[in-house]
């Protein structure tokens, strides 16, 4: 039989001459009532002790505990599993996303461009795309078809310092490559600089290339993006689900910021203007 403990996070904290407290996995503190039951028997229930003390009263506290996702029976579950992911691109950010991934139960598998077509529609995976560079203009359009069926499309690159993370996209109508650029033109007064300079028309790339810490803390955002698609739901604690957030990494200070994008909706054309004749 499993027996309960502490969700990870969380735990019971005792001031001297108090009642206990309970710290839950978001930081928050309650008091707990705990009746009759003595504050070291519930202790030692939902912790390594013996926990041999066992009452009708105790059982119930313990069952509030379960359903208000405070204590758990079974171990932990990594997050990533069942889910493969397919990881693209540049090593100095691919293998430590790798190593994230698995470490949270993902099977990675290592993919090439020519292997993105054929993913489509693969359920319970996601297509991640890591550049050290500017995106080349095209490169992208196939993977971006990909919410469409179904399979998860998340991606990231390098612009001179900066390191974007764009939102993790896994179902029609979610944010793609193609409407986050759209978006970035739309906000900036020099678009035409900006597109000019997505289609290569710069001077060499001068770095900063990540550098290893800069590219663990790119993967553990990513992996967090991943998380958050696995189990259905934005991140707790973040101010913007994954599926409408746009980090940008400063790569000289590590600082990151997020932004709200929303998908471009599909836009009709033009009528043809019908010719008019002189009155």
């Amino acid at each position: 039989m499993n027996r309960s403990r502490l969700a990870p996070g969380a735990g019971i904290v005792t001031a001297p001459g108090d009642r206990p407290v309970l710290r839950t996995s978001e930081g928050e503190f309650l008091r707990i009532d705990t009746g009759r039951v003595g504050p070291a028997e519930l202790v030692d229930r939902l912790t390594e002790g013996e926990g041999r003390a066992s009452s009708a009263e105790l059982d119930r506290l313990v069952a509030a505990f379960e359903e208000a996702g405070h204590a758990v029976t079974e171990p932990r579950r990594p997050p990533l599993t069942g889910r493969t992911v397919h990881l693209l691109g540049d090593p100095v950010l691919t293998e430590p996303l790798a190593r994230f991934a698995a470490a949270e139960g993902a099977e990675v598998r290592s993919a090439s461009a020519d292997d993105v077509a054929g993913l489509a529609g693969e359920r319970d995976a996601a297509v991640v795309w890591c550049l050290d560079s500017p995106v080349p203009e095209g490169l992208w359009d196939e993977a971006d078809r990909l919410p469409a069926r179904h399979t998860a499309w998340l991606r990231c690159h390098r612009e001179g310092a900066h390191a974007w993370t764009e939102p993790l996209a896994a179902a029609p109508g979610d944010v793609t490559a193609a409407h986050v650029r759209l978006r970035r033109l739309a906000a900036t007064a020099a678009h035409r600089e900006l597109a000019a300079y997505w289609a290569g028309h710069r001077t060499p790339d001068t770095g900063p290339h990540p550098t290893e810490p800069a590219a663990a803390l790119i993967a553990a955002l990513l992996t967090a993006d991943l998380i958050a698609w696995a189990s259905g739901e934005p991140q707790r604690g973040s101010g913007l689900p994954a599926r409408r957030r746009l980090r940008r990494i400063d790569l000289r200070d590590l600082t990151v910021t997020e932004h709200p994008v929303l998908p471009v909706p599909e836009v009709a054309p033009l009528p043809a203007s019908s010719a008019r004749t002189a009155p």
